[in-house]
């Protein structure tokens, strides 16, 4: 079965590099000019509450059914969300979020562990139902954090979170099957091309 993970495309916080979690930005004109239809044949793409994803999916994929899949949204940036590094370079907790490589609970927020388990999990759901209704291909539109999460817990060969990290309207391309899925591995095919 191919996976394919593709991230939305750029919105306005995402051009003022943003921590854009939450926060239901749409696509900016600058987005939607990016992208173009990927794959008219797709039947069900899987995307988050949130319209950029939404959006993504209905330029990207224009023949699909959307279904939302809550556990597959970006992280919670809680005290940090919709804003930038030089917002926040003088915010000592979020001096201490970025010294520690992100792993610690942003305040309000999620830490990168709780953030990556909703999407494992989620993401884990969605492969099992797929292999098991045999189908050929899972398609999901999410955002930038969803797929460092999978890659890292998931994809072969084995990359940092931070390694996985894909463009606005980028994607990775994964293959798996019962097997190898039983070892909760996906065989990365194509990764971060846009």
């Amino acid at each position: 079965m191919e996976i394919l993970l593709v991230r939305h495309g750029a919105t306005a916080g995402n051009l003022l590099h943003r921590h854009i979690g939450v926060t239901d930005e749409p696509l900016c004109p600058e987005g939607r000019a990016a992208l173009s239809v990927l794959d008219a044949t797709v039947d069900t793409v899987y995307v988050t509450p949130l319209q950029r994803t939404q959006q993504t999916a209905a330029i990207l994929f224009p023949q699909a059914v959307q279904k939302i899949v809550e556990g597959l949204r970006e992280m919670n940036f809680g005290a940090f969300e919709n804003k930038n590094y030089q917002e926040l370079a003088h915010d000592p907790s979020y001096q201490a979020w970025v010294d520690g490589w992100c792993e610690g609970p942003c305040p309000g927020g999620e830490s990168r562990k709780q953030f990556c388990d909703r999407v494992c999990h989620a993401f884990s759901e969605l492969v099992d139902r797929a292999l098991e209704a045999q189908q050929p291909r899972l398609v999901i539109v999410a955002h930038g954090g969803t797929i460092m999460a999978v890659g890292e817990a998931f994809a072969v060969p084995k990359k940092e979170y931070f390694g996985w990290k894909v463009p606005n309207g980028g994607l990775c391309r994964f293959t798996t099957d019962a097997a190898r899925w039983a070892r909760r591995e996906i065989l990365t095919i194509t990764e971060a091309s846009s």
